[in-house]
């Protein structure tokens, strides 16, 4: 079989999730051309998993200082580019295309009547799962920003719909917790701002991911570049993390048992939503500033929850191979059946 699969690049929880499901496709034999867009194409990085792939300029929302601005984000958006590439992607040669909220992707399809299968986070929200900050705006750029066929959505718990797991790493060798080591992933908020707060909680060693390395003033902050190798080995014997409420992080750190602070990008739908969802189950914290008194209440915390989940992708890979069938509630209930939950002391 024949795959195009297309994948959001804007954050790199869709680009981690796409290097799992690339790595279960490939055991499969199946034959890949993976496409991105999302941002600019020098701005990809640890991409060797794809063999080569496609670039689009796509849709993306800018951010300032951690909230979304719509004035910018209409600006850059290139609406006759968008249109142009979607009318320039030929997928006449594909058996099926795969989304991951990628919007080039997806109206090439429709556009083309090619059965597309969603496999994403956003594909979620056609069900009854805790919502925040909904709007009719939010809520209809999220249905048709990349529309398909079937939609599979990804969560940290099913809510008694018919969703699943994340596709994340199953699990590793737990490494020795350094109790007093924290990873910042802010990548949409003011880093002088972030530093400057956490600059008083010198018993604490953070070490800093953003797009752009700003100096540190702070023997106890280590700024870093953004790297898949360098961040997996700091997340994973950290004792917490905090970032924006993207899914895919959350969804590692609860499988290695990591205490959570989130701060939603502000009039972000989705983040706001995954931050309430997160509170609600109690596997993790939220702000909705950057705030030094819930950050000290956090990293003084002891406890911290491990959510184990199946391999999601090698699920979803066996149900391409056997011909897409439909999707029966029995199917979704084996794959739940594999997730644990357990306490973990942090502290």
């Amino acid at each position: 079989m024949k795959i195009f699969y297309g994948i959001q690049g804007t954050g790199n929880g869709h680009i981690t999730r796409g290097r799992i499901m690339a790595r279960e496709l490939h055991a499969a034999n199946f034959e890949v051309t993976y496409q991105f867009s999302g941002r600019p194409q020098d701005k990809f990085f640890d991409m060797h998993a794809f063999n080569g792939y496609q670039w689009r300029q796509g849709l993306t929302f800018s951010t300032q200082n951690g909230k979304i601005n719509h004035l910018k984000t209409v600006f850059q958006s290139k609406p006759l580019h968008f249109l142009r590439d979607i009318k320039q992607l030929d997928l006449s040669s594909y058996d099926l295309v795969i989304c991951d909220y990628e919007p080039v992707t997806a109206w090439a399809a429709r556009r083309q009547n090619k059965k597309t299968i969603g496999i994403s986070h956003q594909y979620a929200f056609q069900y009854d799962i805790p919502r925040a900050g909904n709007d009719p705006l939010s809520e209809t750029v999220m249905r048709n920003f990349a529309p398909v066929s079937t939609g599979i959505g990804l969560h940290w718990h099913h809510f008694d719909q018919p969703i699943l797991p994340p596709v994340i790493e199953t699990p590793i060798a737990q490494q020795q917790t350094q109790k007093n080591k924290i990873v910042v992933y802010l990548p949409f908020e003011d880093q002088h701002h972030v530093m400057a707060i956490l600059a008083p909680f010198k018993a604490f060693e953070f070490f800093n991911y953003s797009p752009e390395i700003i100096p540190s003033a702070h023997e106890h902050i280590h700024c870093k570049p953004l790297s898949l190798e360098g961040f997996q080995s700091d997340l994973a014997d950290c004792a917490g993390i905090i970032c924006n409420a993207g899914f895919e992080l959350a969804s590692e750190s609860l499988q290695l048992g990591k205490k959570i602070l989130v701060k939603p990008v502000h009039a972000q739908m989705e983040q706001v939503s995954n931050a309430l969802a997160l509170q609600t189950l109690g596997y993790g914290q939220m702000m909705h500033t950057i705030d030094a008194a819930v950050i000290e209440q956090w990293l003084y915390a002891t406890q911290a929850v491990r959510v184990t989940y199946p391999n999601t992708a090698r699920y979803l890979v066996q149900w391409i191979k056997d011909g897409m069938p439909p999707i029966d509630r029995s199917w979704y209930q084996q794959i739940w059946s594999g997730v644990t939950v357990s306490p973990v002391a942090c502290a």
